[in-house]
């Protein structure tokens, strides 16, 4: 009983072992579904079209466009015929779109349908467009839509599921069996039925026609021997579609087990992708490869899935962990260690995923941490338990049995060997047992010493007993210590012994034969460190916001931030580790980045793994990575444990194109136009003159990398724009004349499409055309002609007009001149008569002297009234013998002096006769001779290079006490009135000043008489 028994507990060991292989090898399978934003769970049919995107009919949810990232989404609501689609297929720029209901057919944002049958499949052959129905084949023309073709009254009335064309004839697979035609139209010649079974599928490839029967498996037909043959594939059955990818794998998408690859020159079963491997269903619809050599899965039911072609392979509780989260892993002797949700430790080795069972005081305990020791033993730090110790020893006591059994004797023989059988025997350390915190944040293992960091009471350090179960020579380092900062982070040991922590306020420091280094805030930003790595005397260290920073060890602790050309996906830095190659890995929130480093330390390139890339765990988990004795690194994330193989082939990263999807003028799309024709061609968009706001949308599709990729514009010839995320922009105001419109986009890469170009040309208004504006021209020209002409004749008779005003004026003015100088002579010829008389009985001698003079002075003033200007030096000679009279009819002396200063020559100045002599008569008569003093008369003349100044200066009585004394008399000087006039009307108003002079002890000292006359001269 004991035999059978361990015969069959290994069976079914190795059974479970063969079963944890399988899953190990994961299919890559990523799922769409109704949470990512589909519209419906049923996809029946999936395309790829010339920009990238993926379109999606579906069984009740319309149709549906991906772009990596989201999905955009048409039905009955926008024009879709039925919401239930069956077949996909591009022509040229539309898409024709197979319902139950007939054809629809999308153009742009427009839909045109064509009633009919339910379309199973829509072929392009021969330039042709065919359409599978459920009632016979039917071809659709532009202008005459949907034609039936008659081909045979047992086709005409089949369902027709597809059509393929192998160079020569046509194989249309329908329910009533495959047949054989040399054309598709009416009276075609029926070469042949290959079997009476329901066809649901064909294709034409290498020289082959694979048909598939519903339940009977796959015809394979050879096209170029003599005989087509009629062998059969058996399996697989119930067919759906039928596909070639990676060009020696026919893929079969079946309604009851998923997919299966056959060899198509084998016939032999490759692989198989259904719900043992990762697809929630087993209703697949059709596959397609995609142009980034990814596999697009449409199923039934459990929506689309992208089966990756790439170096990770994903665990997750579809294939064997307890749950999905992964907080920590750790290589051993034994394998894999990794800690699974609250659900305790798995362990991962080459028999596939064993799980361990969780001891009952960790049930619901976070392990956060794990190590192990040089014996192999299991060292786990957890939240709130304190330390898990697994001991683990080998022991010989499971026989395995050989079983063999011979014919010959009928005989079982049985040979037993005896295996080593692991035993594990747990330990709890805590706080029981002397550790100052349950909260273990780290464990790191140096020879026979555990260092323990908690989340908030220090570091620890002890040996343990087995024996005794307890802690020796344990030590604890916190705040008395040294360790400034408590809220530590993650603690690790460098290459000569140290242990290094890191705190969550940013700090650092490590601790050396006891004594502890506190640091501080190396990168003064107070970031916390969330990991710490060494490599070959480096340490690196992962902010949380701040990135990657490293420093040399082996000096001063100096760190820099890594940074390169291209930067990491993420600040937030939760995992690093070295591969193989000396790349550095990072895990952050949005997976894992591979940077490549130069001898400087210096980033040369980042590539990025996401759940795109295969990387489905996506947030990666806290320190949660390891590397195995093979190379192949394992990253802990919120969503499984992901392995990557480093020698397995990269999928290769293709050059992206950019598309223009749209161009607006005025806010309204141009529909008029095939926008993939017009990129980079010598077309031209020509616009009136008021469409200045156009706006472009330009887009490159990147299926792996949607949300990486970047734009960049230009207009005409100026400086292309900054990188940015926007594929949309709007111009407004832009000038009249021709314009070229440029995009262009890069991948995550960094890899730059070729640039497209749009060409446009804005016409001009009427009045900016030159035609226009040179009539413009000419008749502005007329019009200033016949203006200036106008104005020159107007302005010549103003001033003609003008100029006899002007000469009547002075004329007028003259004869004034003349008739104040009238005015003032016989006033002039009256005083001195009256000073003769006064003489003729006192002094006969002294009258003849003056009546002399006085003839003299006559003589010369009739000469000068003649004259409308005098010299200055003729007006001195008569003012000098008018002086002269005064002097003689005087009846007290006084002297005069008359002075010239001026850089001109007097017989050069002119002046206007008879103008000073009143002011010196005025002077004489009421100014000196009523004076008390010695009477002293000055005359002064100078020039300036406009006016001629005079200034006549008397020591008398002062003018304005001599004009009491004549009003009191009633005697009025016409003399200085009329003279007032004459300046006024020679030089204008306010020409002529007159002030009296005060001495110092503030009495009348005299009278001043200034004046000025524009200079005149007679050359």
């Amino acid at each position: 009983m004991n035999l059978l028994q361990t015969i069959s507990f290994h069976i079914i060991f190795l059974i479970f072992s063969f079963i944890g292989i399988l899953s190990a090898q994961n299919n890559q399978l990523r799922a769409y579904t109704l949470e990512d934003g589909l519209s419906q769970s049923q996809v029946y049919d999936i395309v790829q079209d010339d920009i990238g995107y993926l379109w999606l009919g579906t069984q009740g949810g319309g149709l549906c466009r991906f772009d990596g990232e989201e999905f955009k989404i048409w039905n009955e609501n926008d024009g879709l015929q039925s919401n239930y689609i069956h077949s996909l297929k591009f022509v040229n720029d539309s898409l024709f779109i197979g319902t139950k209901n007939g054809l629809s057919i999308k153009c742009k944002n427009k839909f045109t349908n064509l009633k009919g049958y339910r379309i199973n499949k829509i072929c392009r052959l021969k330039n042709k467009t065919y359409l599978a129905t459920n009632i016979g084949v039917y071809e659709y023309r532009k202008n005459l839509g949907l034609l039936k073709i008659n081909l045979n009254l047992k086709i005409n009335t089949s369902i027709i599921n597809d059509i393929v064309f192998d160079g020569k004839l046509f194989w249309i697979a329908t329910d009533s069996g495959l047949w054989k035609l040399n054309e598709i139209k009416k009276g075609a010649k029926i070469m042949e039925r290959h079997s009476a079974y329901n066809f649901t599928a064909a294709i034409f490839y290498n020289d082959k026609v694979f048909a598939s029967a519903f339940n009977q498996g796959i015809l394979v037909l050879n096209t170029n021997a003599k005989t087509y043959g009629n062998r059969w594939i058996p399996k697989p059955v119930r067919v759906t579609s039928i596909s070639v990818h990676n060009h020696n794998e026919l893929w079969f998408s079946t309604d009851n087990d998923g997919v299966t690859i056959i060899d198509p020159e084998k016939h032999i079963e490759k692989k198989k992708i259904n719900r043992k491997n990762g697809l929630s269903v087993s209703h697949t619809r059709k596959s397609i490869l995609d142009r980034q050599s990814n596999i697009w899965i449409a199923t039934s039911g459990g929506g689309f899935y992208k089966y990756f072609q790439n170096n990770f392979t994903h665990y997750n509780r579809n294939t064997g962990l307890k749950g999905n989260r992964v907080y920590a892993v750790h290589t051993s002797k034994n394998g894999i260690w990794a800690s699974n949700s609250e659900a305790g430790l798995v362990q991962i080795d080459s028999l596939g995923v064993h799980n361990i069972p969780q001891e009952e005081e960790l049930y619901d305990v976070k392990i956060k941490t794990i190590t192990s020791d040089i014996s192999g033993n299991i060292w786990a730090g957890t939240e709130g338990k304190g330390v898990l110790f697994k001991e683990i020893s080998q022991v010989d006591s499971i026989a395995i049995d050989t079983i063999q059994y011979k014919k010959k004797h009928k005989e079982l023989i049985v040979a037993v060997d005896t295996i080593t059988k692991t035993v594990i025997k747990n330990h709890i350390i805590d706080t029981d047992k002397g550790l100052p915190s349950n909260w273990i944040r780290s464990v790191e293992i140096s020879g026979n010493t555990i260092w323990v960091a908690s989340y908030s009471s220090g570091i620890s350090k002890f040996r343990y007993n087995f024996k005794k179960e307890r802690l020796v020579s344990l030590k604890t380092f916190g705040r008395n210590n040294g360790i400034k900062d408590l809220q530590i982070k993650d603690m690790k040991q460098d290459s000569i012994g140290r242990i290094w922590y890191a705190t969550q306020n940013g700090h650092l420091g490590y601790i050396e034969k006891n004594k502890v280094t506190h640091l501080g805030d190396v990168l003064k930003q107070a970031t916390a460190i969330s990991v710490l790595l060494f490599h070959k005397n480096i340490l690196y260290i992962g902010t949380a916001g701040g990135g990657i920073w490293w420093s040399h060890i082996d000096g001063a602790i100096s760190f820099k931030k890594l940074k390169g050309k291209k930067e990491p996906y993420s600040d937030n830095i939760y995992q690093m580790i070295f591969d193989d190659k000396e790349n550095l890995w990072a895990g952050s929130e949005r997976g894992v980045d591979r940077i490549e480093l130069n001898q400087s330390n210096d980033i040369v390139d980042v590539f990025h793994f996401g759940r795109n890339d295969g990387f489905l765990g996506i947030e990666t988990c806290l320190n949660a990575v390891t590397k195995d004795e093979q190379g192949n690194l394992w990253f802990g994330a919120i969503y499984g444990l992901t392995k990557y193989e480093p020698s397995g082939t990269t999928k290769a990263t293709i050059k992206p194109s950019v598309h223009f999807e749209e161009v607006e003028v005025a806010y309204r799309s141009i529909d008029s136009i095939r926008l993939s024709s017009w990129a980079n061609s010598k077309n031209i968009l020509k616009l009136n003159p008021s469409q200045t706001e156009l706006s472009f949308s330009f887009k490159t599709i990147d299926l792996d990398h949607p949300n990486d990729v970047e734009y960049r514009w230009r207009l005409n010839t100026s400086e292309w724009s900054p990188w940015s995320s926007d594929y949309r922009q709007n111009l407004a105001g832009l000038a009249y004349g021709s314009h070229v419109f440029s995009a262009q986009s890069r991948n995550y890469r960094w890899e730059v499409s070729e640039p497209i170009s749009f060409q446009f040309f804005i016409d001009s208004p009427i009045y900016e055309k030159g035609w226009f504006q040179l009539a413009i021209l000419v008749l502005i020209i007329l019009l200033i002609v016949g203006y200036t002409m106008t104005y020159v004749r107007r302005i010549k008779q103003k001033n003609k007009e003008e100029r006899n005003r002007l000469q009547m004026q002075n004329h007028l003015l003259s004869l004034e001149q003349k008739a104040l100088r009238l005015q003032m002579n016989p006033h002039f010829i009256f005083n001195v008569l009256n000073g003769i008389k006064a003489m003729g009985t006192s002094n006969p001698d002294r009258m003849n002297n003056t009546i002399n003079t006085f003839a003299t002075l006559l003589r010369e003033t009739l000469y000068n009234s003649r004259k409308d200007n005098i010299t200055l030096y003729q007006e001195i000679h008569t003012l000098k013998h008018y002086i002269e009279i005064e002097q003689l009819m005087a009846n007290k002396p006084f002297t005069y002096n008359i002075e010239v200063n001026s850089d001109l020559d007097p017989e050069e100045v002119l002046i206007p006769p008879m103008l000073i002599q009143p002011f010196v008569e005025n002077a004489v008569r009421h100014g000196i001779l009523k004076g008390n003093r010695d009477g002293e008369l000055k005359i002064q003349f100078h020039t300036t290079e406009e006016f001629l100044h005079c200034t006549v200066l008397d020591n008398g009585l002062g003018i304005f006490q001599s004009q009491k004394a004549k009003t009191n008399t009633d005697h009025q000087s016409m003399a200085l009135t009329v003279t007032r006039e004459r300046l006024e009307s020679i030089s204008g108003k306010d020409s002529l000043v007159i002030k009296e002079i005060i001495d110092d002890g503030n009495t009348i000292a005299g009278t001043e008489i200034a004046f000025k006359i524009p200079l005149e001269t007679d050359y």
